[in-house]
């Protein structure tokens, strides 16, 4: 079930929340579980099983650390086994199957499995969980229906943020419910729609349009490298803010998980604004302990590899992946060694130079083949005798040219200062965000089917 659908919006949405707040406090979690259940397994019925085997290892292991300390270490490792284990079957098989057929002439036949869709994002929740019980950082959860209710949350299942477990565990134990969150929780999920809907949506007609077109050009592929930028980022940052807010709407405060990376001065400072949750992951689970930049820096710049090589590969069972992750790994290892003190000299510059690495990433990203990606690449600089303008690509401009500006002003502070400046009234916002709902609603009858983009990962 996708937020942006009417049977989401209009029949699941409305039936559990009336239900969550109609039962007394100790069954919330149970009307929370159930309701996360039924969301997973409107699309996936037969992978729930999958999920609950994930959430009984992960509770037994749980309590088994706490109890024998002195093999803590053997139920973490079969934790990490069984999770990671988990993951790389449905996920990796079949990309490594290919390399090896690949590499070594052989024609082993693909398995073809079907992703679980949101498994990297629980898994990473699960692993967070179990690897905190065992560093001692968090008591092991006793009650099952908390743990399942944590992994199972349908406001963040399918594509994050990733949520801790330890910045949740009292809120799973007590959290307070009031009109005030439920009204704040809507208003960020119908802004977050908006996003995606009127925003996302558009800029992805762009992206679609670009690939089937016959006249391609170097305007064009800027174009289309420019909207994918600012279509993935409203999508996923639009999940995002559907996702806290639904999460507010229960009682639950998520962590924010972008905030506003396209004004970084650097690549450094993009990735502490862009996937917040899953940076914060790799560095507290993989980054330190590898030893961080307490080490040598031969050391260091391995780890920085290390790190966004998983990273890369963690979005997706596919080389361009790999290289989009060790792409920013170079600009990082780059920056830090003697780039930053130069970006800091000229905020105009600092500003062109990431914006000119994070389009070129998403390229990248983008990509479903390497060849693909080297094509797309040279298209940018005018690679195989492409045309600098054709009449296709200016069609387009001059057709898209109002979603391009409002989504650079979107991608930016101003619009949120704005609204500061010029608070609209407690009686005019309800009217805004129901006139928005409506322009939503008419969209999604009338519209296609656009999943989010990361509910691939």
């Amino acid at each position: 079930m996708l937020f942006s659908s009417i049977s989401f919006l209009y029949y699941f949405l409305p039936c559990v929340l009336v239900l969550y707040f109609l039962v007394p406090r100790h069954f919330k979690n149970i009307i929370l579980l159930i309701s996360s259940l039924f969301f997973y397994a409107w699309g996936e019925p037969r992978l729930v099983l999958l999920m609950s085997v994930t959430i009984v290892i992960g509770y037994v292991l749980g309590i088994l650390m706490e109890k024998d300390a002195k093999h803590k270490r053997v139920y973490l490792i079969t934790a990490l086994i069984s999770f990671l284990g988990a993951l790389g079957y449905f996920k990796y098989t079949d990309f490594f199957i290919d390399n090896i057929n690949t590499v070594a002439g052989l024609s082993i036949p693909l398995l073809k499995i079907a992703l679980p869709i949101g498994i990297s994002f629980y898994t990473f929740q699960i692993l967070s969980y179990t690897i905190d019980v065992y560093r001692g950082q968090v008591k092991a959860q006793k009650n099952v229906i908390h743990l399942a209710t944590y992994i199972t949350m349908f406001p963040q299942l399918i594509a994050g943020p990733i949520v801790r477990y330890k910045d949740v565990a009292i809120q799973l134990e007590s959290r307070e419910h009031s009109i005030d969150n439920v009204a704040l929780g809507i208003r960020r999920f119908v802004f977050g729609l908006s996003k995606k809907i009127l925003i996302a949506n558009v800029l992805g007609e762009i992206c679609e349009t670009f690939r089937v077109s016959n006249d391609k050009s170097v305007l064009f592929y800027w174009m289309y490298a420019i909207a994918f930028s600012l279509h993935i980022y409203f999508d996923f940052s639009g999940y995002s803010d559907m996702a806290i807010g639904l999460g507010k709407a229960f009682g639950f405060d998520f962590m924010e998980n972008f905030n506003y990376p396209y004004i970084s001065k650097s690549i450094t400072e993009f990735w502490r604004r862009w996937h917040i949750s899953l940076g914060n992951w790799f560095r507290d689970y993989v980054y330190i302990p590898l030893g961080g930049s307490r080490v040598d820096t031969a050391r260091h710049l391995f780890n920085i590899l290390v790190v966004w090589m998983l990273t890369g590969f963690w979005h997706g069972a596919a080389w361009n992946f790999i290289i989009w992750g060790l792409y920013f790994a170079i600009l990082l290892v780059i920056e830090k060694t003697f780039l930053l003190k130069h970006l800091e000299q000229s905020k105009v510059l600092s500003h062109v130079y990431v914006l000119l690495a994070v389009v070129i990433s998403f390229v990248i990203f983008n990509a479903t083949s390497l060849p693909q990606v080297l094509t797309d690449i040279g298209g940018l600089f005018g690679r195989g005798n492409l045309p600098f303008v054709s009449e296709e690509a200016l069609y387009y401009l001059r057709s898209y040219a109002v979603i391009f500006v409002l989504a650079m002003f979107g991608a930016t502070p101003i619009p949120k200062r704005l609204a500061s400046k010029w608070k609209i009234s407690q009686y005019a916002e309800p009217v805004v965000l129901l006139l928005l709902l409506v322009v939503i609603t008419a969209y999604l009858v009338d519209g296609s089917f656009n999943p989010f983009l990361y509910f691939r990962f």
